[in-house]
């Protein structure tokens, strides 16, 4: 390859990461305004709510941080030999989609929630808003998430379809949202609500319907 496909080349990356990272922001923006609602978040981000809930001296972004750290050390205990240290770059993701969430839950504290109906309304925005931003990543195809990249590991290990096992670790995650708050609760359910459902089930739709709209002009941005 010569040195202006080589250049070509660097510059789509850039493009791709910069796309990436802005895709970080709106889905980090997703999970503060699902947050903010009150009704439960994404099911891969119902565990750190519900200790952000027991332990508010730590952030909803610190806690996600952390959760994704856990789930980090799960791909490296499941996949061993086979996995690969590129994907040691999903921490410092972590840690940029931990920082957008704080600072979106500033965004979504300037909207006045002071009624059910209000609340409902936050976590249909977040949906949409977190629909967004994972469809720019899907765009973008540069690395998973700490959550899909634990999903992916599973998938790959067991043989087993990614969307089935993505249905699975989604179950548990809210599973395990449940037993946590049942512990750290004195028994009572808190941080898993109606929003938890509508966000997955509703989700995967803005992101399909997002992706429909948004590849095609964006691949040729990238590629240009």
């Amino acid at each position: 390859m010569g040195k202006e496909g080589i250049c070509v080349k660097s510059k789509e990356l850039v493009k791709r990461y910069a796309l990436f990272v802005t895709s970080l922001f709106f889905s980090a923006l997703g999970v503060a305004f699902t947050k903010t609602g009150g009704l439960g978040v994404s099911p891969v981000s119902s565990v750190a709510n519900v200790l952000s809930l027991r332990f508010p001296g730590v952030s909803m972004g610190q806690w996600l941080i952390l959760w994704s750290a856990v789930l980090i050390l799960g791909q490296i205990l499941v996949l061993r030999r086979r996995y690969q240290p590129i994907q040691l770059l999903q921490l410092p993701m972590a840690v940029l989609f931990g920082w957008f969430t704080d600072g979106g839950m500033v965004i979504a504290g300037l909207v006045p929630v002071n009624s059910y109906p209000m609340q409902l309304v936050m976590v249909l925005l977040g949906v949409v808003i977190l629909g967004f931003g994972v469809a720019l990543s899907v765009v973008a195809d540069m690395m998973f998430n700490a959550g899909e990249g634990f999903v992916k590991a599973l998938s790959d290990v067991t043989e087993k379809n990614f969307g089935n096992v993505k249905i699975a670790f989604d179950i548990f995650s809210v599973a395990l949202s449940v037993v946590l708050s049942l512990a750290l609760f004195g028994g009572a359910v808190a941080g898993v609500r109606e929003g938890t459902l509508i966000a997955a089930l509703g989700t995967g739709l803005a992101v399909k319907f997002f992706t429909a709209r948004l590849k095609t002009p964006l691949d040729r941005v990238l590629s240009s």
